[in-house]
């Protein structure tokens, strides 16, 4: 007898592949995630990983639904040719042997007219893989081009951080599953963190922790506190000094730890005897019942926990706020205990060899470095902001989008409208940065490409290889470099390597196993032994102990120079006054916080994260909406002495007065007027190493028209 098994029915749908990888976003979280493969080719659902202690399966919704970024019908597929005026959107299709013959042609004509520091490579964090990310260094480096200074996120964080502590680390997030207090301070967990939000949750749940939240308007993460502090921008120095003031007021300071770890805290202590509460209230809008119970409440708890966020820092004195604030579990001696101490990132840890990815034996330190943040100054031409040397004649651009994040855009936007510019965007989709291009290439996804991760909220390093072929001709940020590379003379091994055997070579040049290695794990925990990371083995300054009084010349940062007032900085903890104060002019002060749904400008492609976004707003406070004349949905024009934006009202009340808040970087063009938000804010740098203070703009709001 014969057996038959029949084909299965075509109502039944094949099951997809399920794959590792991690997330490339520039998120601390850098979640460990299961990718669908389905039969198409395609990718499916992303799931975070659940057996990975930190993402334990939970993923931001955006990168859920991922699928409908990497499928999306306006993806850019083949290389194009400006074809119209700058901005206009113009192009025709034309090959890729052309594209980077143009592209070579272009530079190499930069080059000729104004030596090679006239060529900027420019890019940032759109994806956060150390091969697709960093590898144009290799080019810049190889070519003797201007070097790129990263300031537009974490200078003014890490240098904060770095003077009290002088180590990049921190205690390990998933000890607050010990903690009893967690202070979720600048930092908007629930919209932007969400694995920091569920561990929190988890620690109150399981073992009756208390959540604090420190941030200048109600955000979800504030919603959810049990201890919801709401202060002004660029005040939270003043609340930190007050909450020290009260542990050395009450007996609360941890004296012997001090006298082991520490480093001028006879000359603090002096300092903060007249940082009151009564003081801090006036200076942030708490009263000082909310400073007094906080204090008491950090005082009485050994084992607290503090998630720095990147808002405290986004200021004019955001250094002095970060230092300020670390300097809060020092006084205490949490750092002792587990579930105790502070994190900002784990960006230290790792001690990454990136010869080989960056091109670092190429590096001419005397080549000039441009500070990405000044963009707009930089291509208008300011002699300072160029550092003395010729104009910028082209730019090659991965992972970022300029046009809309950077400051002061209404001289970016000058900049970029140039002649006599040449610009080559490498993309997904036709950004506001694309449009002002030349020559624009399409990019892969990070599914479509092999590259390594590191973490910056927990110790990891993670995995993501190829899963899927990119559709039409997208290339990899790799390719494209090393076919340039090839075609403007420029020489270094890692030009002929493919993404894996960068991985290899860098992950075995740093003593981090090999490529087979990591593959099999899929990521590994490096977390750094308990005394280590809580600094009981000695903090990271020479003497082993943490600085009350900030050495702010003598940062261990790398940076080409100073910048700002440093010269005006308070060395030990104190309220800074160098923020962009309210005036009778511009009453108002504003931040532009994150969306949500949104990651900078990347996900504002997408419908879903559009649609729950809506149109670009701004809330406001209901009084001070009833005294403007303006009512809920009305159109509103916000001005700094910067420029001017169209935005819609929201009225909202958790807000203090005079505080106005817009998240989201929503695309140029879903302004009326055509100009976006950061039109509003300012390129001057933030004392000491650089950086953006784009949560500290002065402003005016006026009624423009009814909805």
């Amino acid at each position: 007898m014969n057996s038959r098994v029949d084909p299965p029915s075509a109502s039944v749908k094949a099951r997809p592949l399920v794959r590792a990888s991690a997330c490339p976003h520039d998120c601390p979280s850098t979640c460990a995630l299961e990718v669908d493969i389905e039969p198409s080719g395609r990718i499916g659902r992303v799931r975070g990983a659940r057996d990975n202690s930190y993402t334990a399966g939970v993923i931001c919704a955006k990168v859920a639904r991922y699928a409908e970024r990497a499928n999306h019908p306006d993806r850019l597929t083949t290389p194009l040719l400006r074809t119209g005026p700058k901005g206009s959107g113009q192009f025709r299709p034309i090959s890729w042997e052309e594209a980077l013959e143009r592209t070579a042609a272009g530079l190499l004509a930069a080059e000729r007219a104004h030596g090679a520091q006239a060529v900027w490579p420019y890019y940032y964090a759109g994806t956060m893989g150390l091969v697709m990310r960093d590898g144009i260094n290799r080019l810049t480096h190889a070519k003797g081009y201007s070097r790129f200074f990263s300031t537009i996120c974490v200078n003014p964080a890490w240098s904060g951080y770095l003077a009290g502590a002088g180590r990049l680390s921190g205690a390990d997030a998933r000890e607050m599953a010990a903690s009893d207090l967690i202070t979720l301070w600048g930092t908007n967990a629930v919209s932007t963190q969400v694995n920091v939000m569920t561990h929190a949750v988890r620690a109150r749940k399981e073992r009756g922790a208390r959540i604090a939240a420190v941030d200048v308007y109600r955000t979800p993460t504030l919603e959810q506190a049990d201890i919801p502090l709401l202060i002004r921008p660029g005040t939270d120095a003043a609340l930190a000094c007050a909450v020290m003031h009260v542990l050395f007021r009450d007996g609360r300071a941890d004296r012997p730890y001090l006298e082991r770890y520490a480093r001028d805290t006879a000359a603090l202590e002096a300092h903060l005897a007249a940082r009151t509460p009564a003081w801090a209230a006036a200076l942030t809008g708490l009263s000082e019942a909310e400073i007094e119970a906080y204090a008491q409440l950090v005082g009485t708890t050994p084992r607290a926990f503090f998630r720095i966020g990147y808002g405290v820092s986004r200021t004019r004195n955001g250094a002095v706020n970060m230092h300020a604030v670390a300097s809060i579990p020092v006084v205490t001696g949490a750092w002792q205990h587990e579930g105790g101490g502070a994190v900002l990132s784990m960006s230290g840890i790792y001690g990454w060899n990136k010869t080989m990815i960056e091109g670092l034996d190429r590096r001419d330190p005397a080549v000039r470095a441009l500070d990405q943040s000044r963009i707009g100054p930089i291509l208008t031409g300011d002699p300072e902001a160029l550092a003395g040397g010729p104009p910028v004649a082209a730019l090659f651009i991965q992972n970022t989008n300029p046009m809309a994040v950077a400051p002061e855009q209404d001289k970016v936007r000058a900049g970029f409208a140039r002649d006599d510019l040449f610009t080559v965007v490498h993309e997904h989709f036709l950004t506001d940065t694309a449009r002002m291009a030349d020559i624009v290439l399409p990019a892969t996804m990070f599914t479509e490409h092999d590259d390594l991760y590191q973490a910056a909220g927990h110790p990891h390093i993670l995995l993501g290889p190829k899963l899927v072929e990119p559709p039409g001709a997208c290339r990899s940020n790799h390719a494209v470099v090393a076919a340039l590379a090839e075609r403007l003379g420029a020489e270094h091994p890692g030009f002929a390597m493919s993404p894996r055997e960068l991985i290899d070579w860098t992950l075995q040049a740093s003593g981090r196993g090999t490529l087979e290695q990591l593959e099999a794990a899929r990521f590994l925990d490096v977390k750094l032994p308990f005394q280590e990371a809580h600094f009981l083995t000695g903090f990271g300054h020479a003497d082993g102990r943490f600085h009350f009084a900030a050495d702010w010349a003598g940062l261990p940062f790398a940076s080409p120079g100073k910048f700002g007032p440093v010269a005006d900085m308070p060395a030990l903890p104190d309220h800074w006054a160098v923020i962009e104060q309210a005036t009778a002019e511009y009453p108002f002060r504003l931040v532009t916080a994150p969306a949500r749904n949104f990651l900078n400008s990347t996900f504002t492609e997408t419908a879903t994260s559009a649609a729950r976004e809506g149109a670009p707003a701004v809330l406001i406070h209901p009084l001070d909406a009833a005294e403007a004349g303006i009512g809920a949905g009305e159109s509103v024009r916000v001005e700094s002495a910067r420029g001017q934006v169209v935005l819609t009202a929201r009225l909202f009340e958790g807000l203090q007065r005079g505080v106005l808040v817009s998240e989201q970087v929503q695309p140029n063009h879903a302004h009326a007027g055509g100009r976006g938000i950061n039109t509003l804010t300012g390129a001057d740098p933030v004392a000491p190493v650089g950086g953006a203070a784009f949560h500290d703009n002065r402003v005016r709001l006026s009624r423009l028209a009814a909805p």
